[in-house]
Order: structure tokens, then sequence, then C-alpha cells
């Protein structure tokens, strides 16, 4: 089957309430720890329906924001989960009192037990409406992005389409397009912080209920940080500050001699040599053609794995009018598929967007083993290694995508996995700042971001633009909309990257592959830390744990003579 043939059919949710509770009894009355599994495998089957349709309700709006259907089911399923969050934690809270408890734990890999715990505790039936409310704001903002229609040179683009303009060597064009994307966000300036305020108040709100200081204490149950801390989060934010922010501005020296510049303004950033960026050779139906022979050269497992998403037609690539922006990777339990989403534009980004979310898929794939629906992604921090380091291990291919012009892409990639690092912990401090002091008023969350901006961004010059400098760079980070403190994943899963980067192209440690292939395959059945090990790598929350990796980009990036990035 194709995935236009997947068949989308809204379950009859009262049917789905009693079969839960039926089960839920059974899992309290069992007898043996046999019986208790049983009614585990069926609830596990009800689970896997519920996401199956809500993910291809989902998958099929976020293609077309303007499809009637699609958008009266993402309402009906934002309106609906936080309700059937109330059945799964009476089935959580049965499993935790159950006198098989023990035994269980010998049957479920453990961070299914401490994950049914923080559902736990950040969830009571109380909450649904706040719940349903937040779902609200969320599809309010991503409709809100996906309705830009900007206008250029006679023709309409989306946020996403405007990119290929925002990286032109015309300094005016890249200066023009770049104000005109602030523009869209100006013009709805009073909106975007309506949504926002009531996201905060709303979450704060929740927190409170249930007992948590403040969200943040709730932001972490919520995102399942299982083995780490606030306190281990901020050692890695000073790393970062003492390591890779000087690194960053060694890049952005260089970057301005190679374009000829004084200074670098906030146009001149997303083009990082005076002849263009390096761009992929061929259509997109090109691309994928040459990904399916990357991927059957790679390995025996890789090469199966992409088969599957291309037989089945798993991808949804070009940009289109009505599409939402930016790109994801999505599981069809049914089906055991993963989905890949994104929007093609014609830069780099496009095989960094395939790549990346190939890693993700690539894991999904291999962890198809897994029965349990909350353990066959691992927590998001550990899902991001498999993303970012797949986009590394793809660089021995990246001569078919790029041709001559593949130094300069493999330059620009790294550099900007390093300056991408302080901009990903900036984000998530502004949202410990936000949610540790809620009654900010959007004007000083604004200057709260245009502040820690300056910490670990300093070399970003807004020029005349006064949204900017004001501070409203973040209502692009649609994360900090959606998915609180989804961010600082990114960037600890990045340094993990680093590491398989080193060991595969500095150090040519061969091992690499295996420790990869390995970690793909637990899925979420270890923790964070648990997985970190596996993989062979160093914890990013050890003091100095960036400073040898650090050098050895600083190193390499070196290495690569100027006449080969103009």
């Amino acid at each position: 089957m194709k995935f236009n043939e997947f068949n989308y059919n809204r379950p009859d949710l009262e049917i789905f309430k009693n079969d839960y509770q039926e089960n839920i009894d059974k899992i309290k009355n069992a007898n043996s720890v046999k019986e208790a599994l049983e009614s585990i495998r069926e609830i596990q089957a009800l689970q896997n329906e519920i996401n199956t349709q809500s993910e291809l309700a989902e998958i099929r709006f976020s293609i077309n924001t303007k499809n009637d259907f699609y958008k009266r089911e993402s309402d009906f399923w934002n309106e609906q989960l936080p309700i059937i969050s109330e059945w799964e934690t009476d089935y959580y809270r049965a499993i935790l009192n159950s006198p098989f408890l023990s035994e269980l734990n010998q049957e479920i890999a453990a961070p299914f037990f401490d994950i049914i715990e923080n559902s736990l505790k950040v969830f009571d039936p109380t909450i649904i409406p706040l719940l349903q409310q937040e779902n609200k704001l969320v599809s309010e903002y991503d409709s809100l992005i996906a309705s830009a229609e900007i206008e250029y040179n006679g023709e309409t683009y989306n946020l996403s389409s405007l990119d290929p303009f925002m990286q032109s060597t015309d300094r005016q064009e890249r200066k023009a397009t770049s104000e005109l994307y602030a523009n869209f966000f100006q013009e709805n300036l009073s909106e975007f912080d309506r949504i926002y305020d009531e996201l905060v108040r709303v979450r704060h709100e929740m927190a409170t209920r249930l007992g948590f200081k403040d969200f943040v204490e709730m932001g972490y149950a919520r995102m399942n940080r299982l083995d780490y801390t606030r306190s281990d989060v901020e050692v890695f934010r000073r790393e970062v500050l003492k390591q890779i922010v000087p690194l960053s501005t060694y890049i952005f020296d260089r970057q301005a001699k190679r374009l000829e510049l004084d200074e670098l303004k906030y146009y001149d950033l997303n083009l990082s040599f005076p002849t263009g960026n390096a761009k992929p050779i061929g259509t997109a139906y090109e691309l994928i053609q040459k990904a399916e022979k990357m991927y059957s050269d790679m390995s025996p497992e890789t090469a199966d794995f992409f088969d599957f998403m291309v037989k089945h037609d798993l991808m949804d690539l070009l940009t289109k009018p009505g599409k939402q922006s930016g790109g994801y990777c999505t599981h069809i339990p049914n089906f055991n598929a993963p989905f890949i989403f994104a929007n093609f534009n014609g830069t780099s980004g496009d095989v960094d967007v395939l790549t990346h979310e190939a890693g993700h898929a690539f894991q999904l794939y291999r962890s198809r083993w897994i029965n349990e629906p909350e353990l066959i992604w691992p927590t998001h921090e550990s899902c991001e290694i498999h993303s970012m380091s797949m986009e590394f291990i793809a660089w021995p291919y990246m001569d078919e995508f790029f041709g001559e012009k593949v130094d300069k892409y493999k330059y620009a990639h790294l550099s900007e996995a390093v300056t991408f690092l302080p901009y990903g912990v900036l984000v998530d401090h502004f949202q410990h700042e936000i949610y540790e002091n809620p009654t900010m008023t959007p004007e000083e969350r604004r200057s709260k971001w245009r502040e820690l901006e300056k910490q670990y961004t300093p070399w970003k010059e807004y020029d005349d633009n006064e949204f900017y400098e004001q501070g409203g760079l973040w209502f692009k980070q649609g994360h900090i909309f959606n998915s609180p403190f989804y961010y600082i994943d990114y960037t600890l899963a990045q340094v993990c990257a680093f590491q398989f980067w080193e060991r595969s192209h500095v150090k040519e440690d061969d091992s690499f592959w295996s420790d990869y292939l390995n970690i793909c395959r637990v899925g979420g059945t270890k923790t964070f830390q648990e997985i970190v090990k596996l993989a062979n790598l160093k914890s990013p929350f050890e003091e100095n744990s960036l400073s040898e990796v650090t050098q050895a980009i600083k190193t390499y990036l070196e290495a690569i003579d100027e006449e080969q990035l103009i």
C-alpha cells in the first residue's frame, strides 16, 4: 500500500473507552503476570489504532492546511486526545498498583515505568479543558505561520520558500527578502503575542494545579527528562558559552572576510560564500533517486529501510501552497511505517532535512520490534542523536548531491551545526526565564530574548530592523509555541553527533557504525545517558566535555583553504 491508500477512519471513541476500561479492570483483577500482560497488549493495540488515526489526520492536514475535512479531523483530535489521556492515566495507575509490578519490570524495559510515572504527575482530569485550550492555541500558531503569503517580484511565497532569496549572492535581495520575512511577523505581532501570552498562562495554571512550582518542573516531566536535571543543563550551557561561542565567532569572522564585509548583518548570516552557497544538483525526484542509491550503498540495513520508504511513498517533500512549514518525521503504528515531511526549496537544506529526518525514520524502522508505544521512540534528546548523526554519516556520499561544490557544502554544514548550538541553548534558556516568570509582559519577553541573544549570539547585528532589534526573532521558532522545552534536545544530540563525525571522518574509527546501529535498535528502551554510554560517547554534562571535539572541528575547518570556499 502507498501512503495515500492508508485508510483514515475516525474511531468510535465510546467503544474504545469501554474497551480501555474493560482491560484496565482485567489488569487490576489479574491472577498472574501473564493475565496482566495480555490486557496490557490489548490496550497497546487500542493505543496503536488511536495513534494511527490521529497521525494520519495530522499528516494530511499538515500537507494541506486548506483541506476542510482534515482541518476538522485535526480539531477533533485536539479536543479528544486530552480526554484519552485520562484513560491512559487510569491504565498507567493500574500497572503501577499491580501486585505483579516487579514481574512486569522483568518483561518491559525500565524507562516505560519512569515514563508512566511522569504521565501521572503531569495529568489530572481537572486540567483537560486547559490541555484542550493549549492544543487549540498551538493549532492557531501553526495556521498563522502557514497563512503567510508574501509577494515578491510578482510571485507569492510562504516563509519556507523565501529561503533561497535570503541566501542570494545579491546583498540587496538578501536584505529585501529578509525584511519581507520579518515583516510578516511584525504585521501579526499582536496575534503572536496573544497566542503565546495565553499559552504561558494556560501552562502555568496547569503546573500550579498539579502541584509543580512552575511550568519548568512540569515541562521537564512532560519531556521525560529521565536522568538529568536543570543543574545538568546549566553545566552544558556554560560549556557552550566557553567552547562553542568563541568557535562560532571565529566562523563568522572568517565568513565576513570571505564576503569582503566589514561586519555581517543579520541578512548576511545565511550566505556562507561570495559565489553562493552549495546547492544540490537535480530535481526533487532526482534527489530521492540519489538518496536511494546512497542508502543502498551505505549498508544492508539502510538499503532495506529506504526501499521501504520509497515503495510505500512515505515522504512528502515539496513546498506547496497551504502546506505547513518545516520538516518532521512521525510514526504510523498500524502500518509499521515512519513518515517524512519536508519543504524542499532548492537549497542545501533539502539534503540536510532529508538525511536528518531519515535518521529518525531509520531508528523507527529498526525499533519496530518494540511493543510499547511509549518506547518506540526514545526521549527527544536521544531521538536527535540518530537524526543529527545521520547527517554526518551521509558525508561520504555528498559528492553525488553537490558535485564540485561538496567542500563548500561540508564546510557550511559543519559550521552551521556549530553556530546552531548557541542559538539552541538560547531557545532553552529563554523558555526557563519565561516560565520562571510567567507574569512577564510581551514587551518584557522580547527584551529578555534580546538580552540573552547578545550573550549567546553576540554576532547578531540587526542594522535598522526594529522588529528583530526589539527581540522578536523567536516568533519563528515553532518549538517555543508547540513543544515547550523541546530544543535543548537538539543541542545535546548535536554534540553527540559531533563525536560520531569525529570518529568517522577524523579518527576513521569504523566501530562508529555498529554503535550507531545499536542505539537505533534500542529505541526508547534506554534513557539518554544510557544511550550515550551504549554509543561509546562522552556525556555532554561533563565539565570540558566539548573541548576535544571543538578543537577537532576547528582544525578541520582551518584545513579547508579559502580558495575552495569562494
